[in-house]
């Protein structure tokens, strides 16, 4: 019967009688705990079916229960009631502490309800949950017994080898230390769980380390604690090392909740050190905790500067970019730190690999303030700009027109003009006058003009002003993630109720019924391709005095965009009044995906009925894009939008994949599953089956490299809308690419390795017809944009490339050499030639560079007779 209650109708008629049964004295008592179990059930369904009014003092009497069976299902009646009622069952709250009295000293306790010597668990664990939901106990001797029962139970505790009696009495532990926070007991108690927990958290057990950590946690909740907990924090610090990664993200939750202005400094050292070789899986929140800390409990704000560089210099690749925004709103609102952060920023420079998010901070500071440096050795102008310049050819788009900004304001601060420098960047700005980039070329025009203007140009090119004084942008995120304590966490799931670990975000609505996507802390920002520098000022307020340039849109709907709060730039302040209708966690949508004809190869109806349902963009299109760079979308219809954003370091890489519902109504028979290729390693957990309206759900896909291959993994995706099941088969931009990372080399190093490698199969070589006719200038940002390290200068041929990377796979790196040439009077044709000391990594990187290069619009015949398989023959006159 428990099982197969039936609708509304079926439980109000019942109910009644289920009722008679419960509070009947002449029912056998399995009767009676079949009669509860049912009455919950049928509670669960409709909630109608019990009148408060009427059954408050009916529960009371049932508390009196002395058969542990029949109590134990009636308290889980209760746990329910109380939960959507506490107000009207205060009568039970002495009953429920007499019940803890008589379990905690096990009196009338049956045999065959003690476990391994402990009466009941089950029992003390719910009696122990319905009085946390009522707010208080003021009777002063209900208050006393309950708190002697909960000290009985504090110090009976403790760990023994026995498995199974450790999970029952540690149930029982945390829900009474549950009960102690929310009854707020006094300091001494307090201090009492604390320092259990620190015993807890000194053991050799990992489930009962991670316990403790978790409870220790909860317990920052509750004042006066702080001091308490700070005795443990060396062993918390060594937790922050355990071989489980469950346990590491406790100790980091911990040590960020504990964290003040008296040990904030220790902290963050240890997290910085602890950076260097922490889990790929826990860098970027740690990253994101040690610069909220850094910058809620700076001592000074130099050292807020020093940590925050030092961040990026040890996890650049996890440092997002809201991050050393923050740092140069800092510097720009203090003039006494100005000279200093562009000093260190320099020093910086001087090293050997310099990661790009370090060189978009050092250009944008020395831009600002290098001449603050200008009586210091090395640090005029003229050597200020080739120190940064050297950076330019290496890094993204977006940086070199953050680089070119920087360069216009040095030159400004050179006057009276340097005639050497003025040559210098005027050179600079002309070359790139024809750039691919709309920015970079518009920025170089501009600029190029502006630079002729001698000293009228300083108050074109004023310093920028100082940023309102707002809410940091890591402080919204770290009040996010305050609300994502342990027991918070756990609440979620159970609310959720999903089977699968995605997680599921449901969009909010603001007062004025605009809807907008939830802010998330749980995937945070990671590696971000930004298209805009600080002189757009897109999202700071009034313009500044620089050249204008285009502003970002807002999203200002979830139907507009359902992925941007997770894959756009975050904005380093609030939107400009003229969008104050849109929530303050506006964010900059994605870029609009192409409106064209829908690819016919990208969506197939399941069921074989015809269906309107197509894609709004060319899916090709969007994979094309998503190999060149991490994030954006994957595939969209009116129905569904899927997004990705990836992070990649070595041959190690995570991709989020998200699954965002634009209906109405929500999606079922969800399935999503990854069909990897035999070169890599792939792990998708189950999506749920349903995604509510107006909800996303978020799916991490871990990927490892094997080997080199050019093979793409395929996302085999289906839903159904309420009218029809439609399907697609997506390939996911996990391309050769995402395990290259740039090998800047020197001439010498370079001639000698090519050398060594004499020819096939380490060395191949093919003539490439049908390529799409470019300059060398951008033939070296497509390369750069898929990190193969171009060394211009390195060929005597201006006409010529050389570049170098580093392909990374499980069995561990393999430096590439390429080198390509070209005919000014046919750039339909090349010469590749591609070398390292592995046949196969050297084969399909030429196969790769060369699939980058070749039109395909222009290729009519048989890709089977193309040459596109095999390499060509190799020719004479190499290096």
């Amino acid at each position: 019967m428990v099982g197969n209650v039936g609708g509304k109708e079926f439980s109000e008629s019942l109910a009644p009688d289920v009722q008679k049964l419960l509070i009947s004295s002449s029912c056998r008592p399995l009767v009676r705990k079949k009669a509860a179990l049912c009455l919950l059930r049928l509670y669960r369904k409709n909630a109608d079916v019990v009148n408060v009014e009427g059954w408050s003092d009916r529960m009371a009497q049932l508390l009196d229960e002395r058969d542990i069976g029949v109590l134990t299902a009636v308290m889980s009646l209760l746990v329910s009631l109380v939960a959507n009622n506490p107000d009207g069952y205060w009568n039970c709250v002495s009953k429920c502490v007499k019940i803890i009295e008589r379990l905690t000293r096990s009196q009338d306790i049956p045999q065959e309800y003690t476990y391994y010597g402990i009466p009941s668990p089950w029992l003390q664990v719910k009696t122990m949950r319905v009085l946390q939901y009522f707010p208080s106990i003021e009777d002063p001797n209900i208050r006393k017994s309950l708190f002697e029962v909960l000290q009985r139970i504090l110090m009976g505790t403790d760990v023994v080898k026995n498995v199974n009696k450790n999970n029952a009495s540690h149930a029982v532990l945390f829900e009474a230390l549950s009960l102690v926070m929310h009854l707020d007991a006094e300091k001494d108690m307090m201090s009492q769980c604390v320092a259990l927990l620190g015993k807890f958290i000194a053991v050799r057990e990992p489930n009962i380390r991670y316990l403790g950590l978790e409870n220790m946690t909860r317990m920052l909740l509750v004042a006066d604690v702080q001091e308490s907990i700070k005795r443990h924090q060396a062993q918390i610090i060594t937790s922050l090392k355990d071989p489980d990664i469950s346990i590491r993200r406790r100790s980091l939750d911990l040590l960020y909740g504990m964290c003040d202005v008296t040990n904030a400094k220790d902290i963050v050292e240890e997290l910085l050190q602890y950076l260097t070789t922490a889990d790929f899986a826990i860098r970027e929140e740690l990253a994101l905790k040690a610069a909220i800390l850094a910058e809620k409990f700076a001592p000074d704000l130099s050292w807020y500067v020093d940590v925050i560089l030092q961040l990026i210099e040890k996890a650049g690749d996890f440092v997002s970019d809201d991050i050393w925004y923050r740092v140069v709103q800092f510097v720009t609102n203090n003039e006494d730190l100005q000279a200093y952060a562009a000093a260190t920023a320099r020093d910086y420079l001087d090293k050997p690999a310099v990661h790009e998010t370090m060189v978009k901070v050092a250009g944008y500071l020395l831009g600002e303030y290098s001449h603050l440096l200008a009586r210091r050795p090395g640090c005029s102008p003229r050597e200020i700009f080739p120190i940064i310049h050297d950076k330019f050819p290496n890094v993204a788009t977006s940086t070199k027109a953050l680089l070119l900004s920087a360069y216009i304001k040095i030159l400004m601060h050179s006057q009276p003009g340097d005639p050497e420098l003025q040559k210098q960047v005027l050179s600079v700005f002309k070359k790139y006058e024809t750039y691919l980039d709309a920015e970079v070329q518009q920025r170089a025009i501009e600029y190029f003009v502006l630079s002729q203007k001698g000293p009228s140009m300083v108050d074109i090119m004023a310093e920028m002003p100082k940023f309102p004084e707002r809410q940091s942008a890591l402080l919204k995120k770290a009040e996010d993630t305050d609300g994502d304590a342990a027991e918070l966490s756990a609440t979620k799931l159970r609310l959720q109720q999903q089977t699968s670990n995605a997680v599921v975000v449901v969009n909010q609505h603001s007062a004025n019924g605009t809807s907008h996507p939830a802010p998330l802390s749980s995937v945070s920002s990671g590696t971000r391709n930004i298209d805009r520098g600080f002189l757009e000022q897109s999202q700071v307020g009034p313009q500044h005095n620089d050249v204008p340039v285009k502003a970002a849109g807002m999203v200002q709907s979830l139907t507009a965009d359902l992925l941007g709060d997770l894959l756009a730039p975050l904005a380093i302040e609030a939107a400009p009044a003229s969008v104050a209708a849109t929530p303050t966690t506006a964010i900059l949508p994605l870029e609009e995906p192409p409106v064209g004809p829908a690819d016919p190869l990208a969506l197939a109806v399941l069921d074989g009925n015809s269906s309107s349902v197509q894609p709004v963009g060319s899916t090709s299109d969007w994979f094309n894009a998503l190999c060149k760079k991490d994030s954006g979308v994957l595939y969209e219809d009116p129905f569904i939008q899927i997004g990705i954003k990836g992070e990649w370091r070595g041959p190690q890489g995570r991709v989020v994949i998200f699954l965002g519902n634009k209906h109405t109504v929500a999606l079922t028979s969800v399935r999503a599953i990854v069909l990897p290729p035999s070169h890599l390693r792939m792990q998708l957990p189950p999506v749920p089956e349903l995604i509510p309206p107006r909800a996303q759900v978020q799916c991490p896909l871990d990927v490892l490299s094997l080997h080199a291959s050019r093979e793409v993994p395929v996302l085999d995706f289906s839903y159904n809308n309420s009218a029809v099941t439609v399907g697609s088969k997506l390939r996911l931009p996990v391309v050769m690419s995402k395990f290259l990372q740039p090998a800047p080399i020197s001439s010498a190093d370079f001639v000698a390795i090519w050398r060594s490698l004499a020819g096939p199969p380490n060395k191949l070589q093919e003539v490439v017809r049908g390529v799409n006719p470019m300059l060398i200038s951008e033939m070296t940002e497509l390369f750069n944009m898929f990190h193969i390290c171009v060394s211009p200068g390195l060929d005597p041929n201006p006409n010529n490339i050389v570049a170098a990377t580093t392909f990374f796979s499980e069995s561990g790196a393999t430096l590439c050499l390429v080198r390509v040439e070209t005919d000014p009077a046919d750039r339909t044709q090349l010469r590749l030639t591609v070398a390292s000391t592995d046949a196969s990594t050297t084969f399909e990187l030429k196969e790769y560079i060369k699939e980058q290069l070749v039109d395909i619009s222009s290729i009519t015949a048989n890709p089977a007779t193309l040459g596109f398989t095999g390499p060509a023959a190799a020719l004479a006159g190499l290096l």
